[in-house]
């Protein structure tokens, strides 16, 4: 089937994705389980995990979330995702990816450990990235943000940190 004309049922569908507590859709496509895991000062983890996430129309946000390792996203299909990130010391960076350099999109975006994030589709039907984390990705090493939590930490970005916040 033609990517391009496949509907937002037949992708979730094709690549086996469910919702994901963020928001959006995901589904976890490699785990590094042919090598030692690596001990970390939170318990062992795999030395990489990756992921496929997708932002829809229905569900166009991936909520406030702080995961402790790094992690690289690549972006795949559809329309452009915008990133919200704030770092440990307050400063708030937005960058779009999308298939587009062009325009200002960038194909890859790597996310440190430590730092708030949120993501949105402002238009269009789905955008889909996958996502490589090091060390693998565990949801004890991740905290969903609240905005009263985010507020306190950072009251600067209000407008950014309501918007993306669970209601």
């Amino acid at each position: 089937m033609d990517i391009a004309a496949m509907d937002i049922e037949e992708l979730i569908e094709q690549l086996g994705l469910e919702a994901h507590v963020e928001g959006g859709y995901f589904r976890r496509t490699f785990e590094a389980g042919h090598r030692d895991k690596i001990n970390t000062e939170h318990g062992p983890r795999f030395t990489m995990t990756s992921i496929y996430y997708l932002l829809t129309r229905e569900s166009p946000t991936g909520h406030w979330h702080l995961n402790r390792s790094d992690i690289l996203h690549f972006f795949h299909l559809g329309e452009p995702v915008t990133y919200y990130l704030i770092h440990p010391d307050g400063e708030l960076e937005t960058v779009v990816m999308g298939p587009d350099p062009g325009q200002g999109h960038v194909l890859q975006l790597a996310v440190r450990g430590g730092t708030w994030k949120a993501s949105h589709l402002p238009a269009g039907d789905y955008g889909l990235i996958s996502e490589a984390v090091a060390p693998g990705f565990e949801y004890d090493d991740m905290e969903l943000g609240t905005a009263e939590k985010l507020l306190e930490l950072f009251p600067r970005h209000r407008a950014v940190i309501e918007a993306y916040s669970r209601k």
